[in-house]
């Protein structure tokens, strides 16, 4: 009789073991095999981390071999497995791989096709296209987008359809709630960071900048100690723009707002080129950083004993002869008049540091809301929606893909749940809470534009294009063409323009200002949309994430909160009005409580080619971080956020 020997992976993590039944049964072009029950006598199968082995006898040869179905049914109470992979090998000594990184829960069969990626015009058999579309159409069943007329806030992106993490499919649940827990681990980095008695303390203010240092003694790093040393300098306010976490907002000034209407006689002083101001625009060494986005935004009344402030500040900077970024202007509203002066370097020391404090704390929403919460994590919901709903596992790009959605959703709905719903921990200590990073999420949608996810396009004018990010367009360029072999090939794949339509009239619901593709027609566009997704959902989120400590701790360099109005004059400024003006102990408790809570693991590729771009990809993120360590050496402000090692594949983890 013809064996077939079954290799069962299950899962490390935690409780992916089973004593349910297991049955197995091999589906060949010519036959099937009988339902077999894999088990060994006098051993305990399906362990946590186990590898196990099992012989599945047949009367004939299957043909080849096309499908496995796994079948799991109730030993004595429903107990949930995690396979990772089965392998087969044939009689004839053949090797194939099924890769399934999957829960299986309750009495749940799951069907698994061998680990090669096939396009859909590329099934010929009705067996695996029946297969295909049943994978489908349980997923669009299952990952269901909330409806417009109820979605999570109007105007964001389309989101799941999902009250709780609980709610969620179990594959993209993370393994242990508890582990992202915002309020148990809020708790935890309370406690840890020593300040549980100031956390009541609303609307007690600090005695003066010095006294923030009591918090602060037990986060000390290289760099948040530096901030805290430095951060009064213009050299490191200006500093914070290009490698702070909000590298985002700075923009090179081709022309002089009339909205912000300096003149050369106030900024003359600041200037070391002998040129006027409008000379210094055109040479390219006038910056701008405008949060207009903020103006009009209702700040925080969620505690009435304490009025909370926002403003939507533009800064004028300038590129010094020795390329450092300095403020040479700056303007607390959008609007010019004496209620609005322009303050500059040359006014009172309180005047200009309090300024200059206003636009960080500004700085400081623009980031969470908008650069970290919008447009990494909301937006990367929105690609994985569409990816599950249109992608069936075989799909290559759903293979590329998957490492970086890995948790997203989860992620995202356990922050629906607890840190930015109504009342949530979001409502402590910004600003913007109660409320207002609704309404400053649904302006700044409006700015969301596909170009505007691409890189190269936000900082152009700014710096040159990351290392890394050329390397990725490669790689993904790679296995884009190792799989369409032509751009008719492209155009034929009904899965990836349907993914590509799901994005745009789903997840971004056809606004008009999008601009995002409706079908693509070009391995080279689908390159660029790839990369999009890959960049935004690893490096982009690493960018304006894992600094959050080392930028935000010291808080009068990051005011998560502002508890005085902006001075609409000059000379009101003074110590005591900085202290009333920065967050009360409870608000600096929780602003640090929030900021502490802040490579391709599983193969879903098997063939040689892509494995061998993968390799190759590898190794030139290996050569970035050599010479990104080389650079830092000897620093006192060493920049690691855009190092590949530093990088996670997705922005849950």
């Amino acid at each position: 009789m013809p064996t077939y020997t079954v290799t069962v992976a299950t899962g490390s993590q935690w409780f992916a073991g089973t004593d349910d039944y297991i049955f197995i049964t091999l589906v060949g072009t010519d036959r099937c095999s009988e339902r077999t029950l894999l088990d060994k006598p006098l051993y305990n199968d399906f362990e946590r981390g186990a590898v196990d082995s099992y012989d599945v006898r047949v009367e004939e040869d299957l043909g080849e071999l096309v499908l496995v179905k796994i079948e799991k049914k109730k030993y004595w109470v429903q107990d949930d497995w995690y396979c990772k992979y089965i392998t087969v090998k044939t009689p004839s000594g053949d090797y194939l791989e099924f890769p399934c990184f999957s829960w299986l829960v309750d009495d749940k069969e799951i069907v698994l096709r061998d680990g090669r990626a096939h396009l859909p015009q590329d099934d010929k058999t009705s067996l695996v296209k029946q297969h295909r579309q049943k994978e489908l159409n349980f997923r669009r069943k299952t990952f269901r987008r909330v409806h417009s007329t109820r979605a999570w806030q109007p105007g964001f992106p389309m989101s799941i359809d999902a009250n709780a993490h609980k709610d969620l499919p179990r594959d993209i649940q993370f393994d242990s709630e508890k582990g992202v827990d915002f309020v148990l681990n809020y708790v935890k980095a309370i406690d840890n960071l020593c300040v549980n008695h100031f956390m009541h303390m609303f609307q007690s203010s600090w005695t003066g900048l010095d006294d923030f240092e009591r918090i602060f003694v037990r986060i000390k790093n290289t760099i948040s100690e530096y901030v805290m040393q430095h951060w009064k300098e213009d050299f490191m306010f200006g500093y914070q723009f290009l490698n702070g976490c909000n590298p985002v907002v700075i923009q090179k000034c081709t022309k002089l707002p009339e909205k912000f209407p300096v003149t050369h006689e106030m900024v003359s002083v600041s200037l070391e080129r002998d040129l006027t101001l409008e000379q210094e625009v055109e040479a390219g060494n006038i910056y701008l950083v405008d949060y207009e986005v903020i103006d009009g935004i209702r700040a925080n009344r969620t505690d009435p004993c304490t009025m909370q402030y926002l403003a939507a500040p533009m800064c004028l900077l300038y590129r010094n002869v020795k390329k450092k970024i300095l403020p040479i202007a700056i303007q607390l509203g959008q609007t010019p008049g004496e209620d609005t002066p322009i303050f500059l370097p040359t006014d009172g020391e309180n005047d200009w540091l309090l300024a200059k404090i206003w636009v960080r704390s500004a700085d400081f929403q623009y980031h969470q809301n908008i650069t970290h919460l919008l447009r990494t994590h909301l937006i990367t919901e929105m690609f994985a929606i569409a990816m599950y709903r249109q992608l069936p596992a075989v799909h290559p790009v759903y293979k590329l893909l998957l490492p970086h959605i890995r948790f997203t959703i989860a992620i995202n709905t356990k922050a629906r749940e607890q840190l930015i719903n109504e009342c949530g921990i979001f409502d402590k200590a910004n600003a913007t809470g109660g409320g207002g990073h609704v309404q400053l999420i649904q302006k700044a949608m409006k700015s969301v534009t596909f170009r505007s996810l691409c890189f190269p396009d936000m900082i152009k004018g700014i710096t040159d294009s990351h290392g890394y990010l050329c390397f990725l367009h490669t790689f993904v360029s790679n296995v884009v063409h190792i799989y369409y072999t032509s751009d008719e090939a492209l155009q034929a794949d009904e899965e990836i323009q349907a993914f590509i339509k799901d994005v745009c009239s789903f997840g971004m619901q056809d606004f008009d200002h999008c601009e995002f593709p409706k079908l693509l027609k070009s391995r080279e566009e689908l390159t660029e949309y790839l990369t999009v997704i890959v960049f935004t959902a690893s490096a982009q989120h690493a960018a304006v994430n894992f600094g959050q400590y080392d930028w935000f701790s010291w808080i009068p360099n990051a005011p998560s909160t502002m508890r005085r109005p902006p001075p609409n004059q000059k000379g009101m400024a003074d110590v005591n009005l900085i202290i009333e003006s920065l967050p009360d102990r409870g608000r600096s408790s929780w602003h640090l409580g929030a900021l502490y809570l802040g490579m391709y693991p599983n193969e879903h590729f098997i063939e040689k080619p892509v494995k061998a771009a993968m390799e190759k990809f590898r190794k030139q993120l290996a050569e970035i971080t050599s010479s990104i360590k080389l650079r830092n050496e000897g620093k006192k402000l060493p920049y690691y956020n855009m190092s590949p090692d530093q990088i996670p594949n997705s922005v849950a983890v």
